[in-house]
């Protein structure tokens, strides 16, 4: 049997920095990087924002669960998009052959970040503010991760210097 090398997963809120810390992470330990964000919209032909605008937050969320659940990769670093978590079944997936990471910065850090939010793709209920989301998801991101990197004050570099740290790697 092939041993498998692990992957690192990254899952927090749109600006968290899973996307940039990911590569960050993924050049330094010499591994190749996914995101899956990309994916979807490489599956479907589609942006996320298109695709939550004519279909709704549901297809998104749907069509992410079959993209994770189809990834069977090794030695990855993973981005995936901030609703990952709503699925049970890809989180665990995920975590099968994974390290989940959570990403974590405050609300206000999320709102400087990503600015007019309506432009991300990001899968919500409509009429659901930012704060209501960011708070429903704190909750899955905090049960789902392995290790918790806390980047409020901390450059992308520094980010990726803690994620290494935490994973002892």
């Amino acid at each position: 049997m092939v041993s498998r090398v692990a992957n690192i997963v990254f899952i927090g809120m749109p600006g968290s920095g899973k996307s940039t810390v990911g590569v960050l992470v993924a050049k330094r330990l010499g591994l190749g990087f996914v995101d899956t964000d990309l994916l979807i919209q490489q599956e479907v032909g589609r942006t996320l924002q298109d695709i939550v605008d004519k279909d709704g937050y549901v297809a998104l969320r749907n069509i992410e669960e079959q993209v994770l659940l189809g990834l069977n990769v090794d030695a990855q670093v993973i981005s995936t998009g901030g609703s990952a978590v709503y699925s049970d079944a890809a989180m665990k997936h995920l975590k099968d052959n994974g390290t989940v990471v959570f990403l974590d910065i405050p609300l206000q850090s999320v709102v400087d970040r990503i600015g007019d939010y309506s432009l991300r793709g990001i899968s919500r209920h409509p009429g659901q503010s930012l704060k209501e989301l960011f708070d429903e998801r704190f909750e899955l991101y905090t049960q789902y991760a392995d290790l918790t990197i806390k980047g409020e004050n901390l450059n992308q570099g520094q980010v990726c210097e803690a994620v290494i740290a935490g994973l002892g790697a």
